[in-house]
């Protein structure tokens, strides 16, 4: 299966960069900056639920391949570390693969290599028929 462009539109808004994209394993890397810091100054809660969907949803259609489409049910992010600055990488791979369903794992290190949020996503297959 081919993906879409992932250098374009929401993926080039956050600053995504992406290290690794296999049906096994998705690594995305961004710089936090102040445009997409919350009133706080801090990161946004909403990228790292945009990245946990988008390294979920990226490896999930690469290991479902021609067969049909994986979208996006359900997203449980939780935030465990205030960052202000610097880069932030996340590491996606699957929990659960099956016929109609998959789950997804994703965790999100800064530049000390700590936890910083972890998310799980859970997708739905849709056959291509």
């Amino acid at each position: 299966m081919e993906l879409p462009e992932l250098t374009g539109g929401f993926i080039a808004l956050l600053g995504l960069k992406f290290d690794e994209a296999t049906a096994d394993r998705v690594v995305v890397r961004w710089r936090v900056r102040p445009d997409l810091h919350q009133p706080y100054g801090i990161q946004h809660g909403g990228v790292y639920c945009a990245v946990v969907e988008t390294a979920a949803s990226i490896g999930g259609a690469l290991w479902l391949g021609g067969q049909g489409r994986a979208v996006g049910v359900s997203n449980q992010t939780d935030f465990l570390r205030a960052v202000r600055e610097g880069e932030l990488t996340a590491v996606g791979t699957p929990v659960h693969r099956g016929r109609s369903q998959q789950l997804w794992q994703v965790e999100i290190s800064d530049d000390a290599g700590r936890l910083v949020s972890r998310g799980q996503v859970r997708l739905q297959n849709l056959s291509a028929s």
